[in-house]
């Protein structure tokens, strides 16, 4: 399994990031977990734009989501003049029309289900392409979901964006790389469920006993450095911030 960060700033893209995606693969099967700002551009540096197989939305904020209407475009008016086979996005339940709204402009009704396949994700355990596959409902103003994955006996758990939750620990507990949102500075914002703070995310994360932590989604007002000494101060094993470009191998 091969993890590669497309872009991991939160909010609105930085300088150098766009906004969350991050592609998942494993046997020649390609999942891309998120589309935020940016994303589009910063996905086709590692692969064709009609290589994915198969997309994870962990909720519909625009800084996750957003940069699928690009890529709406680009599958249903495809350059060499065919079209794409509808491509599996598990997605929360109203996804599609949030996504046509945003486009406002679609060519026909429908014409978003033309390229997508739609599935309406919940808390629970299923296949996707090679990985296993386990989401939870975390703590979000709005719909919002982790993911596990396991393929080959290693795991990769991604937190979306939360604020401190019991579903949170359940899906990483034990997993082999922890990409965790560390959206808020400890000591700074103090909003409940909404987003972690560095010192939260180390928390879960050695609550957890993860093999390896990754900060993500921290957005361009925050200090990542400060963010992952806060997440080191209660966390003993490796952790990093995720960078665009960052390939792991798990």
């Amino acid at each position: 399994m091969k993890l590669t960060v497309v872009g991991c700033s939160g909010s609105f893209p930085s300088a150098e990031s766009a906004c969350s995606s991050y592609l998942v693969e494993a046997d020649g099967f390609r999942l891309l977990l998120d589309m935020g700002n940016g994303a589009l551009g910063g996905l086709q540096r590692h692969i064709g734009l009609y290589d994915l197989d198969a997309i994870f939305l962990s909720h519909l904020h625009a800084d996750h989501c957003i940069d699928m209407c690009g890529y709406f475009v680009a599958r249903y008016y495809r350059h060499d003049g065919g079209r794409s086979e509808p491509i599996p996005v598990y997605a929360p339940a109203d996804a599609e029309q949030r996504l046509t709204a945003a486009y406002d402009d679609t060519p026909s009704p429908g014409a978003m289900g033309e390229v997508f396949d739609f599935r309406t994700l919940t808390s629970g355990s299923f296949e996707i392409g090679p990985f296993s596959v386990r989401t939870e409902q975390v703590c979000h103003p709005v719909e919002a979901y982790g993911i596990r994955l396991e393929h080959g006996g290693r795991s990769l758990t991604y937190s979306g964006d939360t604020g401190a939750c019991d579903a949170l620990h359940s899906l990483a507990e034990g997993t082999d790389l922890f990409l965790c949102e560390a959206s808020f500075t400890y000591g700074k914002e103090d909003v409940p469920e909404l987003h972690l703070n560095g010192r939260e995310a180390g928390v879960h994360a050695a609550r957890a006993g993860v093999g390896r932590l990754v900060l993500t989604h921290i957005p361009p007002w925050t200090d990542g450095e400060r963010n992952l000494a806060d997440a080191r101060a209660v966390f003993d094993g490796p952790a990093e911030l995720a960078r665009a470009g960052a390939v792991y191998a798990l």
